[in-house]
């Protein structure tokens, strides 16, 4: 993955309309000055699983953007590796509502999201 996402190291591992998959390595530059995951790592790997699923399953019927993403932090962490599942509470004609869990190797839960998406069709005149 490239940009923002590419420098979090967030890679898939895991792509459909139904569930996207990514996972990444804790490293320095993710932390806080305490020493553990900065909550927006975990609000973006959130928001960026979402996007790509609802993406998947819109298709070429348009594309979508986030309007709302409220994310948890449930556990502190300061090494390892993490991965991120989304996978879809509503997907409608005009919005969806994704849910991602966030997991450690021992598949604690982490921390937890949910990301609403509008979805911009021709009928919008966008897609």
């Amino acid at each position: 993955m490239g940009g923002f996402a590419g420098a979090l190291g967030l890679e898939i591992t895991e792509l459909s309309g139904d569930r996207v998959a990514l996972r990444f390595e804790v490293k320095p530059h993710l932390l806080q000055p305490y020493g553990i995951v900065h909550g927006g790592v975990y609000a973006s790997a959130v928001e960026t699983a979402a996007s790509i699923a609802a993406a998947v399953w819109l298709g070429d019927r348009g594309q979508v953007v986030g309007v709302s993403n409220q994310t948890d932090f449930l556990r502190a962490v300061r090494d390892g590796e993490l991965t991120a599942v989304a996978t879809p509470l509503h997907r409608g004609r005009s919005q969806q509502l994704w849910q991602v869990e966030i997991t450690d190797a021992e598949q604690r839960l982490i921390a937890r999201g949910q990301v609403r998406l509008q979805n911009l069709t021709s009928a919008d005149g966008l897609g």
